[in-house]
């Protein structure tokens, strides 16, 4: 029985590490069956909506204040209930809490980007195509990339919710004082202009690559597409070893060798922000704290095109996602506050106040442009948005092969070539022994 209030539960919860959270034994229980083919049964034209739904959450960008404003409108609106859960601290620990059992009574879930899939896997998401058809949600009003995101199969699993991007930060007064007019448009560009900073001893490095612990890969997947590699595509690994992602990785590994660019030692937002380098790549949810660490004038600026293709910048963040194992009654229930949480109105008030860029493309951030208008950049970047490889969000351990390795590559003279083979061979090894009997 579902409480009809909004209340706050605190679930303990075990810390466990990226390899940990992939494909489990275990996991909610989906009342058996395949959830695709439960829905295409449903009569959706004969479902009435719950009166009450639980909400599992961690809060993203510290939103508990604003998720309760959102909900406080969407009960005024709807006269259904929502019982907050406060699942975990961050996106891996709800996951693993949706998948052990603890979220038995969930209806709605946060799920990252890189934890859906495998609760996707174990049978606990309900495809919301339908529910969302049912709830009379028009989906071509989400950034589409934003959304594609949760497409698997024929079925999308998920709305985008507290989403983000990479993007191009600069320091305006390095530039000024190297004499560069305009930020980098490509990364010939990036490496002339850093070249040029640091000729001018202007300072330490031009650019600062991230650090293994700063998720390298997410980042660093513009660079690669640029030159028209990538991590994976879809299941095929080769892609890892090309020739063009050797080229661009070799980019990189050269740009630190001649002294250009630095691997951050803790992170790059630390380096940008105390004048170490003078341009890097962090999350859009980044700005804020960059602004306020920073005693610079900071510039924003789109991802840089490469050789092969234009700036594309990677997804990233988290979406609503909807229990198998509710009642019909609750999935109809769920996909309305789903919307509600997604819509243009409450996406820009959600943006405004975490800095998560809006997945509406309605949104209206105009007074947020005003008064910070680096987070226009962000938004008007979406255009470019691209959904990730499979190998960095869907394989497990995949994600950490990456960033050892271009820490690694980047860090040294090792062979670039030979590293991503054996990286290809080491993802292959991985989705043989923990996906392939998943997905037949």
């Amino acid at each position: 029985m579902k409480h009809p209030s909004i209340t706050r539960t605190w679930k303990g919860i075990a810390v466990f590490s990226a390899a940990a959270l992939a494909v489990t034994a275990c996991g909610p229980d989906t009342g058996g069956g395949d959830a695709a083919e439960e829905g295409e049964e449903t009569d959706w034209s004969e479902v009435e909506p719950a009166d009450s739904i639980v909400f599992a959450t961690n809060h993203p960008g510290g939103s508990e204040d604003l998720e309760d404003e959102l909900i406080e409108q969407f009960t005024e609106e709807t006269g259904i209930e929502v019982e907050v859960i406060t699942s975990g601290a961050n996106y891996e620990e709800t996951s693993q809490w949706f998948q052990t059992g603890g979220g038995s009574n969930a209806d709605v879930i946060v799920l990252s980007d890189a934890t859906w899939f495998p609760n996707y896997l174990n049978g606990a998401l309900a495809p919301v195509d339908e529910l969302l058809e049912a709830a009379d949600v028009d989906v071509s009003g989400y950034v589409e990339a934003l959304y594609e995101d949760y497409l698997y199969e024929d079925n999308h699993y998920g709305v985008p919710y507290a989403r983000s991007t990479p993007l191009f930060y600069y320091n305006v007064e390095h530039f000024e004082e190297a004499g560069v007019d305009a930020p980098p448009q490509t990364w010939d560009e990036v490496a002339e202009i850093a070249q040029t900073i640091v000729d001018e001893g202007v300072a330490s490095y031009g650019y600062a690559f991230p650090p293994s612990n700063e998720y390298p890969a997410w980042g660093m997947a513009n660079l690669v597409w640029g030159y028209g590699g990538g991590w994976s595509d879809e299941w095929d690994f080769s892609a890892v070893s090309s020739d063009e992602t050797v080229e661009a990785i070799e980019f990189a590994q050269n740009g630190v060798q001649e002294g250009w660019a630095n691997v951050a030692a803790t992170s790059q937002t630390d380096d940008f922000a105390s004048g170490v380098a003078s341009m890097t790549i962090q999350s859009t949810g980044s700005l804020g704290g960059i602004l306020e660490a920073a005693d610079f004038e900071v510039g924003t600026a789109f991802l840089p095109d490469g050789p092969a293709a234009e700036g594309e910048t990677p997804t990233g963040g988290a979406g609503l996602m909807i229990a198998s194992a509710s009642s019909p009654e609750e999935q109809l229930a769920a996909a309305m506050f789903a919307a509600h949480m997604t819509s243009a109105e409450s996406q820009a008030i959600f943006s405004a106040g975490t800095g998560y860029v809006p997945s509406h493309q309605d949104a209206d951030m105009s007074e947020v442009y005003q008064e910070r208008p680096q987070f226009e950049t962000a938004v008007d970047q979406l255009e470019r948005a691209r959904v990730q490889d499979y190998a960095r969000v869907f394989l497990p351990g995949a994600d950490l092969e990456l960033a050892e390795t271009l820490q690694s590559l980047l860090t040294s003279d090792a062979d670039v070539r030979e590293e991503l083979e054996r990286v290809q061979a080491e993802f292959e090894d991985l989705y043989e022994s923990d996906l392939a009997d998943e997905l037949e």
